[in-house]
């Protein structure tokens, strides 16, 4: 399985929600693409997190960096050309990378069809 749609299908199984992947590639030099989701509370993005980093490890992929997880607020897995934004949905609200990344184009995958546990995001 692609390396996006493993990191889907990890926070899909996690229950995580309000999935959205961003081709940022014509727009950013930072990375290729956004995954950003959400979980509801610190304990649910930590087992989100360590999903998408036991997944990608059997990808032979590991993390180059891995920012927040202290507060649990929000959580950052950068692979480089994928990042991994994770959020409680207040956070994700107040930080906006939806706006921020406005013209990127959405990227859909198979495993996020409608009719999947994870909802796409509303109003964007």
């Amino acid at each position: 399985m692609p390396p996006l749609e493993e990191i889907v299908k990890a926070i899909q199984d996690k229950k995580g929600f309000n999935i959205l992947v961003l081709d940022v590639q014509e727009i950013s030099t930072l990375t290729s693409y956004f995954v950003i989701a959400e979980g509801r509370v610190e304990r649910q993005l930590k087992a989100i997190c360590n999903e998408v980093i036991d997944r990608m490890a059997k990808l032979g992929r590991q993390p180059y960096q891995l920012e927040g997880g202290s507060d649990g607020d929000w959580v950052v897995v950068d692979y480089g050309d994928i990042m991994v934004h994770l959020f409680k949905p207040a956070v994700r609200e107040r930080y906006g990378l939806e706006e921020v990344w406005r013209d990127s184009k959405i990227v859909d995958l198979p495993c996020m069809e409608a009719g999947s546990d994870s909802d796409r995001i509303e109003d964007f």
